[in-house]
């Protein structure tokens, strides 16, 4: 008994020391980040894109400035994702209007490839906004389209999975 219970202290211990250092490194993080960014100002132009659970909100500043997301670069939000730069220059190529704004998006939900979808998507909205000329280019492109596939929900009674059947009994 004296044993499990030194083991939960312990692993409360962890849990405690993990939880201050992610806290510390958080607020250090945001600090730093924060000071060499350059966050526009003034009149912008908005856009909401979707993806699967991700939502972006996306403003479209007419100005020099940085690509920020949730407070960091974009570059290094989604430092994981593959042609992370290809993918959130799309719009801006296709309509030629690269350098011409300085662009801040919030988004949450899902994972990163989801939010960058969710973000592009946003971003080619905005655009419209912008100009409504811009929207054969971006509609034949495909970017105007809300992709509208979801993780499908799970059923109960099904052992936690979506489609997984009950195991029949044998004998």
């Amino acid at each position: 008994m004296a044993l499990k219970l030194g083991k939960k202290q312990n692993r409360v211990k962890k849990i405690i020391k993990k939880a201050s250092q992610t806290n510390v490194r958080a607020a250090g993080a945001d600090s730093a980040v924060n000071s060499n960014l350059t966050l526009p100002t003034g009149r912008f132009t908005e856009g909401l894109g979707r993806r699967k659970v991700a939502i972006a909100r996306v403003r479209l500043y007419e100005s020099k400035g940085d690509f920020v997301v949730n407070g960091q670069l974009v570059t290094d939000y989604f430092a994981g994702v593959m042609n992370v730069v290809k993918l959130y220059n799309q719009p801006f190529e296709i309509t030629n209007t690269k350098d011409k704004f300085a662009v801040t998006v919030k988004v949450s939900g899902s994972g990163l490839p989801a939010q960058l979808e969710a973000m592009v998507h946003g971003i080619a909205r905005a655009l419209v906004e912008y100009d409504p000329e811009n929207r054969p280019l971006l509609k034949q492109a495909g970017l105007l389209t809300r992709d509208p596939r979801m993780k499908e929900t799970r059923k109960p009674g099904r052992g936690g999975k979506a489609r997984r059947k009950r195991q029949s009994p044998k004998r």
